[in-house]
Order: C-alpha cells, then structure tokens, then sequence
C-alpha cells in the first residue's frame, strides 16, 4: 500500500485523476462534500476509483458528525459530539447513562451508512478538549478529560461494531490553541507537563483501551516539548507516541497542504519531513499540483509501512439491506430521541 492519500476535484474521476490513481505512491483517497451529490452517484465513483487504482487503497473521510459531515442528504445526520453530555448534565446516572449509549450508537451508525458505500474510514472522533479553539469547539465531546475519554470510547466502539476502524485526532492535542491551523500555524505555550496531565491523558487512557487504531497528529507547535509541529515530530510521533503510549497503530499526518504545514518548506520537504517523522500515510489535498509534484520527487517503489492495511473494511451490507436491519432501526431511533431532547 503506498504511502500517500490524495483527493479528486468532483463527482466523476477526470483522465488526469485516473492517471494519478494508478501511480504506485498512491495509498489512500479522501472524498470530500464536493464528490458527493447523491448515494448513486457516491457509490459509482468510489467503484470507478477502486477499480482504476493499481494498488488496494483506504477511502476515507471526515464524517464525524456536526458542521463536519461531508455527505449529507439521505444521510444521518450525526450531531457533533459536544452535544451529547450537555443534554443529560446534571441529571440522574440514567441520563448520564443515556449519553454514553448516545455515543455508542452515533459511532455505529455513522460508520455504517460508510462502510455501505464502500468506505473504510472517517477520521473519527475527535479527542480534542473542548476549550479555547474554535475550529474544534463541539467537535470535541467536552471539556473535561475523563467525561471525553468516557463518550469517545462508547462512539469508537459503536465505529468497531459497525467494522469501522477509528482515527483518533489532533494529537497531541488542538483544543487549547485559539489559532486555526487551516490558515496559520498554532502554538502551545504550555508546559509539557500540563498537556501530558490534560491533552495526551485521553489519547493514553483510550490507547490503553486498545481502542485506537490510528492517530493523526496535529499541526501545532508545543515548543516546551519540540520546535517542530507534532505532525512532522519524531519526538511526539516516534519517542512520546510509539514508544511511551506503545502506540502501534497507524499514523495519519494531516493534509500537508494546510497552513500550519506551509513552513515547513515546499509540499515535496513537508512530505519527507512527515514521513521521517514517523507518519505512515501522508495527506496532500485540495492541490493536485502539488500532490503531481509529490508523485514525480518520491521514489516510486517507496514502501513507508505496512500498518495501514489493518484498516480496511470488511464486508457490509449495502444500504437498502442496511436500513432494514434492527441495527439501523435502533441507531435511528436513538438519533430520533436525541433531536426530540433539544
């Protein structure tokens, strides 16, 4: 499986794209809301790009639920998940109860309405504190360590019972920089022992767990810990996340093209830096120019490491058969109860 994850620009694979795909290089492919107008047309493409791929690929996308959910119409809409405790705060263990299977059970369900498309993967869930951020706000299940170690763990195992393997992000840790990484390069002042104490406490409880199967480390610098951003950190990837959390899963960079990566260097040194690193896959999207450049510079028969087969999905059913399950009945009633509580 090659070391790289690409995008394509629409709903239909253009000459150029299939060109790409059967690149040697191409490990992996993340759709987003623009390749999807509706389920038919979801289900071509991803049949068309598996089939022009010359390698076995992850399809993957970010589908955790909230303003972050690429598909949409005829599509469950999962809320975003530091919506779940707040409805039962406060309230007997049985309404704090009712959050933890809540989370189960938008883990399932978001999974498997996926995995009957033929998709392997969303990069899911966020274990970011809810704090300061706010391009993860309520994306993060809460503020508080534990009560996020608690709900993160029901939605991935929903994710497992569905056959979905779950990405656990930003590592170390987002929600307490203010700045966006999308559009510049955040920083953590904080000292390395309160963000092992509050931040990495939940990706290690839930390692420990043996609940992650992957990570994608953030593009923030915590310079009491590295200079460099975690994505591109063999102190945060290879030392701190291999070797003191013994994490052996996949790791994921995040989209080399975003500008907390930018200066780093041109796509091609941020690609080498991140894979160097300790990144398994390396993400380059919403620039095909630069992801061509990528695939011209690296040697075509680089091989970066075997762990992200482990994510590909099993068998499912397709969604017709999915939406007659008592599986599927229950998850939507369960959404339905939800949506009745706001």
């Amino acid at each position: 499986m090659g070391p790289l994850m690409i995008d394509v620009s629409g709903y239909e694979l253009t000459h150029e794209e299939i060109d790409m795909l059967d690149h040697p290089l191409i490990g992996g492919l993340i759709l987003f809301s623009r390749n999807y107008h509706d389920q038919s047309q979801l289900a071509d493409l991803v049949k068309h790009i598996r089939m022009v791929t010359r390698n076995d690929l992850i399809v993957a996308v970010d589908h955790e639920g909230g303003r972050v959910q690429r598909f949409r119409k005829d599509f469950s809409l999962i809320p975003a998940m530091g919506k779940l405790y707040p409805l039962t705060e406060g309230e007997n263990l049985h309404r704090q109860a009712q959050s933890d299977g809540w989370a189960e059970q938008f883990g399932w369900l978001m999974a498997a309405e996926l995995l009957a498309f033929d998709i392997d993967i969303s990069f899911a869930p966020v274990l970011d504190i809810n704090g300061v951020s706010e391009v993860i706000g309520d994306r993060g299940f809460h503020q508080q360590p534990h009560q996020i170690v608690r709900l993160a763990s029901g939605f991935i195992q929903g994710m497992h019972r569905a056959g979905m393997k779950a990405t656990g992000k930003h590592f170390p840790g987002h929600g307490n920089v203010k700045e966006d990484s999308h559009i510049a390069m955040p920083v953590d002042k904080r000292s390395k022992k309160e963000i092992m104490a509050l931040d990495m406490q939940i990706f290690k409880e839930i390692n420990q767990q043996g609940l992650l199967d992957a990570v994608m480390p953030a593009h923030v610098i915590y310079p009491d810990v590295d200079d460099l951003p975690a994505g591109f950190s063999s102190q945060w990837i290879g030392q701190i996340l291999r070797k003191e959390l013994q994490f052996n899963g996949v790791v994921f960079s995040d989209d080399l093209s975003m500008q907390g990566a930018v200066q780093m260097g041109d796509i091609i040194i941020r690609t080498n830096l991140a894979i160097e690193a300790g990144c398994d896959m390396a993400l380059v999207c919403n620039d095909a120019k630069s992801a061509g450049f990528v695939l011209d510079s690296l040697p075509s028969d680089l091989v970066v490491s075997q762990r992200p087969a482990k994510l590909k999905k099993g068998k499912s059913s397709n969604f017709n058969t999915l939406q007659k399950s008592s599986d599927y009945q229950q998850a939507r009633r369960a959404l339905d109860e939800f949506y009745a509580r706001q």
